[in-house]
């Protein structure tokens, strides 16, 4: 059987970090290959001057029935532009029920589309999401490290273990008592 595809949207100015704990265990699961996937297939450099690969353009991908989840990064980027194209792309995603989880910059990206409206969401501020046109989630906006909901993960930029533990949650990449043990070694 081959692994299904945990994919990492990236953008310029992506924060490496804030899914770096989950893209490296995810990664280390058989049943799962993490790729890169972008607007375009430019290599993207992150805040911490990470020069990442595409391994496909938002265009190019049409595997969703082995698609296990989409991440979404925070990034600077998210807030500057629309990226209608990975707007269209969540939507796909979604309409197979693929798990979207986002951190940070993600989360306000998820918010303006109005992907946010109907389910428990969390993010950096509440005053950043209502910032932004397209945004009517307020009454479900939950302050928080994290919120899942619906498919929707949703997590605030301090929150990368948190985030990490429910994507692991979510693909059952262990049993929850290894998930509990690596949570209380990475958050202690």
């Amino acid at each position: 059987m081959r692994p299904r595809d945990v994919l990492v949207v990236l953008t310029e100015r992506w924060a490496d970090w804030e899914a770096g704990l989950a893209i490296a265990e995810v990664n280390s699961v058989s049943r799962y290959t993490v790729k890169t996937i972008a607007e375009d297939t430019k290599p993207k450099v992150s805040i911490g001057g990470i020069r990442a690969e595409i391994d496909r353009t938002i265009n190019q991908y049409d595997d969703f029935d082995n698609l296990a989840m989409v991440i979404l990064p925070g990034s600077f980027s998210w807030q500057e532009s629309r990226h209608e194209e990975i707007a269209d792309f969540i939507t796909r995603a979604r309409s197979f029920n693929v798990p979207v989880a986002a951190i940070c910059g993600g989360t306000i990206f998820l918010g303006k589309h109005g992907f946010l409206d109907n389910v428990r969401h969390t993010g950096d501020d509440q005053e950043l999401f209502q910032r932004e046109q397209g945004y009517n989630g307020q009454r479900n906006y939950i302050s928080a490290q994290i919120a899942a909901d619906g498919g929707w993960i949703t997590a605030n930029e301090t929150a990368s273990v948190d985030f990490a533990r429910e994507i692991f949650r979510v693909l059952e990449i262990d049993t929850e008592e290894e998930i509990a043990r690596w949570y209380d070694r990475f958050s202690a």
